[in-house]
């Protein structure tokens, strides 16, 4: 995937460094990987397609000034998001030290001001109110709604990245006062929630 063409096709906005992010971003993960093995992302092509289905978003959510990644991981979606979105204070949040530390060592190697890493379960955090909370691959629809709600309020709004069991989970969960949209392209789907949608 040429993941610069393809950004501008779909006419993304971007700040004018984030693809030098994005391609410091990757040379430290590909070297972190082979010692600690962060992410199932191990050829270029498949990192380009962690790295657009994790900005994609840009192209519907509306601006925002606070977001919380629940568990980031390699930094996918909240670090990603964080390199679009420099006007956005983004927190991350990972438990494990692993991930943790690669993610605290790129927000000091590309000087990113508007990031803050916390080693901790969501589950451990103090209330706090976040205009968006963004996850993927962590958990379920019910559970991720479990997770959030000590930061967010019917303002706030949720951004889930999920497979093709979205509509499954939509099903299960107990969405009263929260309304949805999914958002599907080619391999992800995407399920925005919020009171206010």
């Amino acid at each position: 995937m040429d993941l610069k063409a393809t950004l501008q096709n779909d006419a993304i906005v971007l700040p004018d460094d984030f693809f030098y992010k994005v391609q410091q971003y990757k040379e430290h993960l590909h070297k972190w990987n082979k010692i600690h093995n962060l992410t199932g992302a191990k050829d270029n092509n498949t990192l380009n397609g962690f790295i657009y289905d994790a900005i994609f978003p840009l192209s519907f959510l509306p601006p925002v000034t606070t977001l919380m990644d629940i568990g980031t991981g390699a930094g996918f979606p909240g670090m990603i998001l964080a390199f679009g979105l420099p006007n956005t204070q983004v927190t991350l949040v990972e438990p494990l030290t692993k991930r943790a530390s690669f993610l605290q060592f790129i927000k000091a190697a590309l000087k990113l001001e508007n990031v803050t890493v916390v080693k901790k379960r969501v589950q451990e955090l103090p209330p706090q109110r976040f205009d968006l909370i963004t996850s993927r691959a962590v958990t379920d629809t019910q559970l991720l709604l479990e997770l959030s709600k000590n930061f967010r309020d019917e303002n706030s709004l949720l951004l889930f990245y999920k497979g093709e069991k979205v509509f499954d989970e939509i099903d299960k969960a107990s969405l009263k006062d929260i309304h949805y949209k999914v958002i599907e392209t080619n391999n992800r789907h995407y399920l925005l929630l919020g009171e206010t949608l």
